[in-house]
């Protein structure tokens, strides 16, 4: 039936320079090589005679079918799936983006278990190692991007750790999957594992691991069952686990050294001083120290970060148009700005790009084998932990808790907000660190540490005292810095 109605069409597509034609279900020729969609619709009138009301009722047809087809395409229409596209995007449903593209890779991450996260990915596409903006410019020359598709792939900002997670638990209801193969201990995305990664990135004492291993336990974080998507279960927690490892570290920190601008410092004086007196055997933890170079070592690092995307091109060297009226006025405009570029570039002298590295697990890096005293995996925890019995515990008894202030999550859709002078300096220090290694707002990490020490009240008691006493705490003026 659809070769009968296209045969006597014999035009041309203008895109591909095929004639090979086809129906869409609105009526509309497309080209099946290309699909590009035109204007031309399918004969209805066969009959010289028609009675007056049937008229009527077929140009009603008409202007109903016409108005529908605005609200799908543009002047050069682009494929049958961007056409769809615009009109999904009007009902509200999941419709494809370039976000919703690293929902589906994430997705296919976690089935698989591999030993990347949700940051890992995101962090790999803002420094180019997965296409995504421009990402056109990767296609085949046969695979034209014209009309409406360019809604698709043309982005101007880069994904969203929240957004991109979000999208994924949606997606995954919607696709009614099952639940995931389960997370145990032996998996990448355990906390027990991740906690050693990001102890590591952090340049923090090996020995912390074991704080961060009771945490875990205590605040039942290591379930199967907790950790494992389950798409049909509604109720389900949907974990972050890079921003829960992160946030289980920093609560161990707290734990040990209370973070109040105050005892941490003390702490490190004593173990400065040791440290000075004793130089053979294991080094005491020194905080003050450790401060001072990874900060140095950050501010390094953002810096690098902001240049590069100062560095980068939004308009890529092969432009967008939406119609062939706008082609000429595009690449007369892409031509002016690579011209201004180049004047700017002799200008100014700029250097020239680094290569690019190879993508890594691992920003920061600490070897041991270094002898300038800048790697502190070896260090241990003296001054801070005391012997208890047959165990070890913490020579703080003090815990301070970060509920400053609680929303209703049900109305703001936050536990709490972040205000940073509401919190001493080493606390938003050590928030800060971890959301440059996540890439994410300290905010994110902040509201999981607040969830942890809501709903898990024996969190306070790691070690199995009962004298940990709650304090107060307000912003100060850090007392090392």
């Amino acid at each position: 039936m659809e070769e009968e109605d296209t045969r006597d069409y014999s035009e041309p597509c203008v895109q591909c320079s095929v004639v090979n034609w086809g129906l869409t279900d609105e009526g509309r020729f497309y080209c099946k090589s290309c699909h590009n969609v035109i204007e031309r619709t399918k004969e209805v009138l066969t009959s010289d005679v028609v009675p007056n009301a049937k008229i009527q009722s077929i140009s009603r047809g008409f202007r109903k079918r016409k108005k529908i087809a605005r609200e799908t395409t543009s002047v050069c229409s682009g494929s049958v799936d961007g056409g769809s596209y615009v009109l999904k995007r009007k009902k509200g449903n999941l419709r494809m983006s370039m976000p919703m593209t690293l929902s589906f890779c994430y997705i296919a991450l976690l089935w698989l278990r591999e030993p990347v996260t949700l940051s890992d990915l995101l962090r790999f596409v803002i420094d180019g190692h997965i296409p995504y903006l421009n990402a056109f410019q990767y296609f085949p020359e046969e695979m034209k991007l014209y009309g409406v598709d360019l809604k698709i792939f043309h982005v101007e900002s880069w994904p969203v750790y929240e957004d991109v997670h979000n999208k994924m638990s949606e997606l995954a209801a919607f696709l009614d999957l099952p639940c995931f193969p389960a997370i145990t201990d032996s998996c990448f995305l355990h906390p027990n594992i991740l906690c050693i990664k990001y102890l590591m990135e952090a340049n923090l004492p090996d020995e912390l691991h074991n704080w961060t291993c009771r945490v875990v336990k205590k605040i039942n974080a290591g379930e199967t069952d907790f950790l494992t998507l389950d798409p049909v279960n509604k109720s389900a927690r949907k974990v972050k686990y890079d921003v829960l490892a992160a946030a289980i570290i920093i609560v161990v920190l707290k734990l040990l050294f209370l973070l109040d601008d105050q005892y941490e410092w003390l702490l490190a004086n004593l173990a400065g001083k040791r440290n000075q007196k004793n130089k053979e055997g294991c080094l005491w933890f020194d905080f003050k120290k450790w401060y001072k170079i990874i900060k140095k070592s950050v501010d390094v690092e953002q810096k690098k970060l902001d240049e590069e995307r100062a560095r980068c091109l939004w308009k890529c060297e092969k432009p967008l148009f939406y119609s062939a009226k706008e082609k000429s006025v595009v690449l007369k405009k892409r031509q002016m700005v690579v011209n201004l570029q180049r004047q700017f570039g002799a200008l100014s002298g700029s250097r020239q790009v680094a290569e690019k590295q190879s993508p890594s697990s691992f920003q920061l890096n600490w070897a041991e084998e270094n002898t300038d005293g800048n790697c502190f995996h070896g260090h241990i925890l003296e001054g801070v932990l005391q012997e208890k019995g047959n165990s070890l515990t913490t020579m703080n008894t003090k815990y301070w808790l970060c509920t400053v202030k609680l929303c209703n999550e049900k109305i703001c859709g936050q536990l709490t907000h972040y205000k940073e002078s509401n919190f001493p300096q080493s606390y938003q220090f050590v928030l800060n660190l971890f959301s440059f290694l996540l890439r994410v707002p300290a905010s994110l990490i902040h509201e999981e540490v607040v969830g942890m020490e809501m709903y898990c009240p024996n969190l306070l008691e790691p070690s199995g005292k009962s004298n940990t006493q709650t304090v107060k705490i307000t912003g100060k003026e850090p007392r090392g810095g």
